[in-house]
């Protein structure tokens, strides 16, 4: 349905009732928004009827996950895995809304399953051609060679991306090969579903990122990957901590951490976990969770997995810092900040732009305005050349706290650009 059907379905559904909904495709859009107010208890009545969705079942779920495409993900330890992923492609190709896909009570469960269950080895294929282990090394290289653009190129790379995850699904689907070359296929499956996750993520297409970063935990789970089993479940926490959901992020990592060997990769959970006990006001959890990561990230020896190879001292000092701003520190927040954002490579504008407008909000929080609005427009102007919805989004959310004080040097500039941003 499009927003002007679903509009068109709640009216009818209220003059069922005899009663009328101004509802209009500009209303339906605003429902639709990541972290949107919900419509109220009548007006969900009135859209699950719109939509055949039991009444019950609104009451019982809650807003949005009663909704149609909210249903539970695959159990792992199934051997579903090329199911999960071929879900994945087939619902990106329906989804164009941005609701969550995956219940908080659901991701605890994935969580809690993949911690408990033991991978099961990917299984051979009953038919088709026997896969050629050069044509292995030639994908994983070329998939490694697209991950590895800088930030400001990856935005071009997403029908390559799909591509080769075709190719490897098809592989998996009906192709002979050896339980090596299958452990593999089922690697690669789950790097390139987990990027493609990232790339649906960073255009606000949350149910998508959602499917991909599920179908990639079962590819991973079957391929005894740990590690990146609990990266990929450290992004669907990120996720839900991007949308304000922090207490599930926490569980989940918990899980994830349970299964993590390598220290980078500790690392990154556990400032990730820091990031949502910092949102819950939870100061000691979150000292704690910072101070874990910063010795697992200085005890790291080994070459890091490449999904989390990026993680650095500069990451470290940023998050510690956002983690401030939300336990109301603004000075000690805006000197990790800055101390991180130096730090930091060029070659990573998107992590930049995020950067960049946790500066602009600590700077805010001191009333360094117009440093504030030139922090705010440079992470506005790099979120565009980067084509990253979220993040113009994150930057653009600032916005009304510069109302009050426009004429301040900068604040016109941010605020015009942040209009036509819109």
């Amino acid at each position: 349905m499009s927003q002007s059907d679903l509009a068109t379905g709640v009216k009818d559904a209220a003059r069922r009732q005899d009663r009328r909904a101004g509802t209009t495709k500009q209303q339906v859009s605003v429902w639709e928004r990541p972290g949107a107010r919900p419509p109220d208890d009548w007006y969900q009545l009135l859209i699950a009827d719109a939509l055949g969705v039991n009444p019950a079942d609104v009451t019982a779920l809650g807003w949005p996950y009663w909704l149609p495409g909210c249903e539970a993900p695959i159990p792992l330890g199934t051997g579903a895995s090329v199911a999960a992923l071929r879900e994945a492609q087939r619902r990106a190709m329906l989804d164009r809304r941005t609701i969550l896909a995956i219940t908080p009570v659901a991701l605890a469960s994935l969580a809690h399953q993949w911690a408990t269950l033991d991978p099961a080895l990917a299984a051979t294929a009953a038919d088709g051609q026997r896969v050629d282990p050069e044509f292995v090394d030639w994908l994983e290289a070329s998939v490694r060679h697209l991950t590895a653009l800088a930030t400001a190129e990856r935005q071009h790379t997403a029908q390559l991306l799909d591509s080769y995850l075709d190719t490897v699904v098809g592989l998996l689907e009906s192709a002979h090969y050896s339980e090596a070359t299958g452990l593999r296929l089922h690697v690669l499956a789950a790097s390139l579903a987990q990027t493609i996750g990232w790339h649906k993520f960073d255009y606000e297409h949350h149910a998508a990122a959602g499917r991909y970063w599920h179908a990639a935990l079962h590819s991973a789970h079957q391929a005894g990957d740990s590690d990146r089993g609990a990266g990929i479940l450290s992004d669907l926490a990120y996720q839900s901590i991007w949308l304000r959901q922090a207490a599930p992020a926490v569980d989940v990592l918990d899980h994830a951490l349970t299964r993590t060997q390598d220290h980078t990769a500790r690392a990154l959970l556990h400032v990730r976990k820091a990031r949502a006990h910092a949102m819950l006001d939870e100061g000691r959890s979150c000292r704690r969770a910072l101070d874990a990561a910063e010795h697992s990230l200085n005890t790291a020896t080994d070459e890091p997995p490449a999904w989390c190879s990026w993680m650095g001292p500069a990451d470290l000092s940023v998050d510690a810092g956002r983690c401030l701003i939300d336990l109301d520190e603004p000075g000690p927040a805006h000197h990790q900040i800055t101390q991180g954002v130096e730090l930091l490579p060029k070659s990573r504008d998107k992590t930049r732009t995020v950067f960049l407008a946790y500066e602009a909000e600590s700077l805010l929080q001191q009333r360094e305005i117009d440093q504030s609005a030139a922090t705010a427009y440079e992470s506005l102007r790099l979120a565009q050349q980067i084509g990253a919805s979220r993040c113009i989004r994150q930057v653009r959310q600032l916005a009304p706290a510069f109302q009050k004080h426009q004429g301040v040097e900068g604040v016109d500039r941010f605020l015009d650009a942040a209009r036509s941003a819109a």
